[in-house]
């Protein structure tokens, strides 16, 4: 289509008025003759071989246009498009580097996969376009033509069954009606009735009843159409260049933007942190005297420098969250198998994340608001007088008989009436309800045209008369059906008649008669018709499309008709001019109200979504009554609530001014877009996203592919979307169902809290691998090194204490390591399986632009982080100086107490009077001291296993804490995550494994504890929890006043 596309408009090369074929001249408001004459041609006749050619040379084939995907190379590079990633590829360069220097091993990464959705839709959509066609050329019908020789001009039949080749006007019926199903398309619920006649020059593109569009399908009726577009600028080429024009403005996800902001800050502190520690030690490589006071004889040492550079790069490296990266996948495929469970099938991780923070959802109606199964809630039957009316009111929302009843139905036998309704009812149809599949417990499909359906529905609930409990058979057979208005002639006991359902306005202008309760028939009147159209009009404003029916007994040209074509009342038949006569002096019995009827869960989920500060827009290629009517039943609107400036169509929205626009779409609560085309809601979400919103978009046919890709999350549906709007999504209902957003909403926040709640341990607990380097560096730099590792709170604080008090050393690199094994590896894991909290879905949604980590969270580190510095310090100390902590008696073992100044300085042991150490027991070994000093050295082996043991507990009691950002553990309690649970008991049996296996003991430099000193490692451990709750509590008493301030300000900006 390339060349066409260049070239469209070259007229003088084929003749054609090139202008007739672009949309300016919108051949839908042309009569036929005038379309004919644009395109110089005839319908008996079509195009010559000669006019082929030459507008194939101008329009190009009629197929879409293929856009090369991105190459596998550029692929490969995008997957290294993320700040943390460049991150950690720079860090394992530099380790490499490092380790090949220092003679050890480097490491390595993993790369994810990936694979491209855009141009797999565009695939798709080629997929649902026609392969052949039946066009006349040159007076000659030439069936299977292939579709994609079409060109603006030819003349196509059109058969049920077929599929739309391309845009065409319908220039003749050959059937009395021609119904096309385009709601993939256009959105409609239903199918379309076409017709020659012209249309005004703007209505939109369900409005172009004259035209049928490529891709549709013909499910009744015959025509001849006339090629007005091909390829790229039919509608549905329309939809292809709109997904790959969304396609190239992918943006990034919420959670993508914040680790992006994490990693540029990150490479920010890194590199402040190499530099400044690398400057810090300037004087030990490069020295100088000061003479006449300016400085000379300057020493440079190129060895210490490169030392100590080595120093500041390898702790840089070493504060990298290498496993950060992991962790979140673990979580989002995690969440994937929990979405997975509720129906909810994820196409691509990182949407899992994004629908935690989505603030707008933009909701297709048919299908995902709706069952996308007609039901008819309402029937109206004749009284016991011409003008009195009875109402039921039916139940149900599906196709099973058993779903629902009629309301006030009246018992025993049917009256006349009634029965003439269920008979017209179940003649008067194609359709076909069974339950799925060969199981009893499968549910309920139609086969056939959905109102005929719900109809067939309808006579099962009223109870089918006896007369036609087996079917029209040998006393009632179908002759004939004919005319717009589903009409059959019948054979019978008493001679034929016809039975006919349609549009009541047209129905009464063709009846003379009503029938009443009793069968009796009557004049219709006046008043009767008048009682008859007010019902027509309370229906009708209610959103519901309503059918009449009506009969006549009195057919003297069909009495002895059976059928035969020698009969002369065949021709009759034949001649469609004949219809009206048949179809007149009609007896009117009745008239029913059809819908999709929202789905039973909906309400609530709307109702859920207002509770979680989530808007919700309903944009829909439905009539504006109809889509007003249900908005109103599922919540989006009140009963009674004036929605003039609520509801719009599509066609009016783009009439606004920018302002205007903005302003509309900020309005607080629900919105509604009816008679919206694929650019129109395009043009919403991408307002939307302008305005700062996170956008989820549903929709199930081809006009909602781009705004699908466009959206943050796009979400098609499983059961009723075609292929072309489930590749442009990132993720698929399989139940078609909108409460499962919600609940998929709620997941998404849980997943988002779970990352929140492993970054949390890490960040109070600390990246070990840098306290592993520290123990490499002399004492002396202690306080440089210090700068480097302010982010790891919790070891840091250990660290920074040990230094500033000058007691000896508490941990050592290889006990460090076995930490940062046991706590980053089972709990952190099993913090991907929190439940979410209980009121996760009462909290607004938080902004895109909020911070990972937020000041109060931050602070909340730094007090758990200073805690357990405190402790794993404390209780070095503690034992140590105190003989007994808390009523827990700590002399069992005969070591010797000493003061803490004692122990601030015992570098100075060596000048102390009359020092001496007690030997002590550990398990089956004792210790003992030549030298009195040493009991500060090898004999700090107890101390030592005192503080690994509560660094490793207090790292777990601190992952219960992780259960909940805010929540107490009294409302979220340890049991509620089991996985969490079993992840502790592993952490802490691998920790018993090398306290109490010798050989394991003496690898980590600890020895076994007695009953009593893990009673105290536990008194010291446990008040973490304690701190944190309190901690919880001040955060939940401030967020609700901070909650409150931020609707306010969100409604007064609206306002």
């Amino acid at each position: 289509m390339g060349k066409g596309g260049q070239d469209y408009g070259k007229s003088e090369k084929s003749g054609v008025d090139s202008k007739g074929a672009e949309d300016c001249c919108a051949m839908w408001s042309k009569d036929v003759r005038e379309c004919e004459e644009k395109y110089q041609v005839s319908r008996e006749r079509g195009l010559s071989e000669d006019d082929v050619q030459k507008r194939r040379q101008i329009y190009g084939l009629n197929e879409l246009e293929k856009h090369e995907g991105p190459s596998i190379f550029r692929l490969i590079l995008d997957q290294f498009n993320d700040t943390l990633v460049r991150i950690l590829l720079v860090a394992a360069v530099v380790s490499f580097v490092l380790a090949w220097y220092d003679g050890e091993e480097g490491g390595e990464m993993e790369i994810t996969a990936f694979e491209n959705n855009a141009e797999k839709a565009l695939d798709a959509l080629k997929e649902i376009q026609s392969e052949h066609a039946t066009v006349i050329r040159e007076g000659r019908r030439i069936p299977n033509l292939p579709a994609k020789e079409l060109v603006p001009g030819d003349i196509v039949e059109l058969r049920v069954g077929d599929k739309v080749p391309a845009d065409m006007r319908v220039i003749s019926l050959i059937s009395s009606t021609l119904r096309v199903e385009q709601g993939s398309l256009t959105g409609e619920s239903e199918a379309v009735s076409k017709s020659t006649k012209p249309v005004a020059e703007d209505v939109d593109i369900q409005g172009k009843k004259s035209m049928v569009f490529a891709g549709t399908t013909v499910v009744n009726g015959n025509c001849i159409c006339l090629v007005t577009q091909t390829g790229m600028k039919t509608e549905i080429g329309k939809v292809h260049s709109q997904i790959h024009e969304a396609s190239q403005s992918d943006d990034d996800t919420p959670l993508k933007k914040k680790l992006n902001e994490f990693g540029e800050t990150l490479t920010a502190i890194i590199g402040a942190i190499c530099t400044l520690v690398w400057l810090i030690n300037l004087k030990y490589f490069l020295s100088w005297d000061f003479v006449d006071g300016r400085p000379r004889n300057f020493k440079f040492s190129f060895e210490k420098c490169t030392y100590y550079f080595e120093i500041a790069v390898a702790l840089a490296v070493a504060a990298i969250p290498e496993g950060l990266p992991a962790v979140i996948t673990t979580c989002l495929a995690l969440g994937t198998r929990k979405m997975a469970a509720k129906n909810a099938l994820v196409r691509k991780l990182p949407s899992v994340e994004t629908l935690g923070c989505t603030t707008v959802i933009c909701s297709d109606k048919t299908g995902t608001l709706t069952t996308n199964q007609m039901a008819v809630v309402e029937l109206v039957a004749m009284g016991s007088k011409s003008n009195v009316l009875r109402s039921f009111t039916v139940r149900g929302t599906t196709y099973d008989p058993f779903d629902g009843e009629i309301e006030n139905w009246p018992t025993g036998r049917l009256d006349p009436n009634l029965q003439m309704i269920a008979k017209i009812a179940a003649i008067c149809n194609d359709a076909d309800v069974g339950k799925a599949g060969h199981d009893i417990s499968g549910h309920y499909v139609a086969n056939g045209m959905p109102t005929e359906a719900a109809l067939k529905v309808l006579v099962e609930k009223m109870g089918l008369p006896n007369e036609l409990s087996a079917g029209p058979s040998a006393h009632d057979g179908v002759l004939s059906k004919l005319s717009f208005y589903h009409t059959e002639i019948l054979v019978n006991s008493s001679g034929n008649c016809s039975v006919m359902q349609g549009a009541v306005e047209t129905l009464l202008t063709r009846s003379s008669f009503v029938q009443l309760l009793d069968g009796s028939i009557r004049e219709l009147d006046e008043s009767s018709r008048n009682a008859i159209l007010k019902s027509l009009h309370e229906m009708s404003t209610s959103g519901l499309r309503v059918l009449g029916f009506a009969y006549r007994d009195d057919l003297p040209e069909f009495a002895t008709y059976n059928g035969d074509e020698d009969h002369p009342a065949h021709e009759l038949l034949l001649n469609p001019g004949n219809y009206s006569s048949i179809e007149s002096k009609l007896i009117f019995v009745g008239l029913a109200g059809l819908r999709d009827p929202p789905r039973k869960e909906v309400p609530q989920a709307i109702e859920d979504c207002r509770t979680a500060g989530i808007r919700v827009m309903v944009i829909t290629g439905d009539n504006k009554d109809t889509a007003e009517a249900i908005c109103r039943d599922i919540g989006v609107f009140g009963r009674h609530e004036n929605i003039s400036s609520r509801s719009l169509t599509g066609k009016d929205f783009m009439e606004l001014s920018s302002h205007d626009k903005e302003m509309h779409l900020n309005q607080s609560g629900g919105l509604l877009f009816s008679r919206a085309e694929p650019r129109h809601k395009q043009e919403i979400v991408r307002l939307l996203k302008d305005l700062g919103e996170v956008v989820a978009m549903t929709g199930d046919g081809v006009n909602d592919a781009p705004a699908l890709k466009l959206a943050d999350i796009g979400i098609a549906m499983g059961i009723t979307g075609t292929e072309v709007a489930k590749e442009a999504s990132d993720m698929v209902l399989a139940d078609d169902n909108f409460s499962t957003i919600v609940a998929a909403v709620g997941e998404g926040r849980s997943i988002y809290n779970n990352m929140k709640a492993f970054i949390s341990v890490k960040v109070t607990m600390g990246l070990n691998q840098v306290k592993l380097n520290t123990e490499l560096v002399d004492y002396r730099f202690m306080d440089d090194i210090l700068y480097m590792i302010s982010s790891n709170i919790g070891e840091v604080a250990s660290i920074f204490l040990t230094a500033a008090l000058g007691i000896p050393e508490g941990l050592i690199p290889v006990q460090l390591l076995w930490v940062n094994l046991v706590t980053d590896g089972p709990p952190a894991t099993a913090l991907g399986f929190n439940p979410p909290d209980k009121d996760i879905m009462k909290k607004p949604p938080r902004r895109s632009d909020d911070s990972l980590i937020s000041p109060w969270i931050l602070f909340r580190y730094l007090v758990i982080g200073s805690y357990v510095g405190l402790a794993t310090v404390g209780v070095f100390i503690i034992w140590y100086t105190q003989s007994s902590f808390l009523g827990i008696d700590l002399s069992e073992d005969g070591h010797s107490l000493v003061k803490y100044s004692q122990l601030a300085k015992w570098g100075q042991c060596q000048t102390w009077q009359n020092f001496s150490a007690s030997p002590f027991t550990a398990g089956d070994q004792v210790f003992k001291f030549d030298n009195p000093c040493d009991y500060f050295q090898t004999g700090k082996i107890k101390a030592m296993t005192l503080s690994l043991s509560v660094l490793v507990a207090i790292e777990m009691f601190n992952s219960l804490n992780a259960l909940s950002e805010d929540g107490s553990l009294f409302s979220m309690p340890p049991w509620a995550n089991l996985w969490l649970l079993l992840a502790m008991s592993v952490s802490f049996g691998l920790h018993f494994l090398i306290l109490y296996v010798p050989f394991l003991a003496q690898i980590f430099g600890i020895v076994p504890l007695s009953l009593n000193e893990w009673l105290l490692v536990l008194a010291v451990a446990f008040p973490v929890i304690l701190i944190d709750e309190v901690l919880k509590f001040v955060g939940r008493c401030t967020s609700g006043v901070k909650t409150s301030s931020a609707r306010r300000s969100t409604k007064q900006k609206a306002e």
